[in-house]
């Protein structure tokens, strides 16, 4: 279990140090917007680079949040329970985080289709004939990529929440090595 906690904790690492890059991209792509519109020669493709990169980032960080603890809660309720009830109720959102990363996982399976795509050889063309889901066709307006790179944050997404629950779920209660130090 402890190898499982430590990788938890190195994907989270991880996770909040290409969190930190894309804020600074995100940044650097919004100035060098103004700059380029103030002076009328404007750079088309930052904007959609700059909310690309604001996804990952905020799905990123999402992730990295589940794993420290730190996600945004109301605690009215497990305050007035008591270090029992808190502890129940923390479990109960594990849970809860848990599934929504499970039934996400399948809905992006069932958006990805990799079945199909494997059955049609990987053949992007054949793929969207046979099943009508253009996802690895549609291209971004001015990036030029292909959408489905960009959108690849999901099923990692999915794969990171889920890791970070189950490590959630099996951390005894008051023994959280995930939890940031308190100040």
């Amino acid at each position: 279990m402890e190898r499982v906690r430590s990788f938890s904790a190195r994907v989270a690492q991880v996770e909040m140090a290409v969190a930190a890059v894309l804020a600074l991209a995100i940044a650097a792509l919004i100035l060098v917007n103004v700059i380029t519109r103030s002076i009328g020669q404007s750079v088309y493709w930052v904007d959609e680079a700059a909310i690309a990169a604001m996804v990952w980032m905020s799905f990123l960080g999402s992730s990295a949040a589940i794993h420290y603890r730190t996600s945004v809660a109301v605690t009215i309720l497990p305050d007035m329970l008591g270090n029992a009830g808190r502890a129940g109720m923390q479990r109960f959102a594990d849970l809860v985080i848990l599934g929504f990363a499970i039934f996400l996982a399948w809905v992006t399976i069932q958006w990805f289709d990799p079945i199909n795509l494997v059955a049609a050889d990987f053949s992007l063309s054949d793929f969207s004939a046979s099943t009508f889901n253009f996802i690895y066709d549609e291209q971004t307006t001015t990036l030029g990529i292909r959408k489905f790179w960009l959108w690849l944050i999901v099923p990692i997404f999915c794969l990171t929440v889920s890791l970070h629950a189950v490590v959630n779920l099996l951390t005894p209660p008051g023994n959280d090595p995930a939890a940031l130090p308190s100040n």
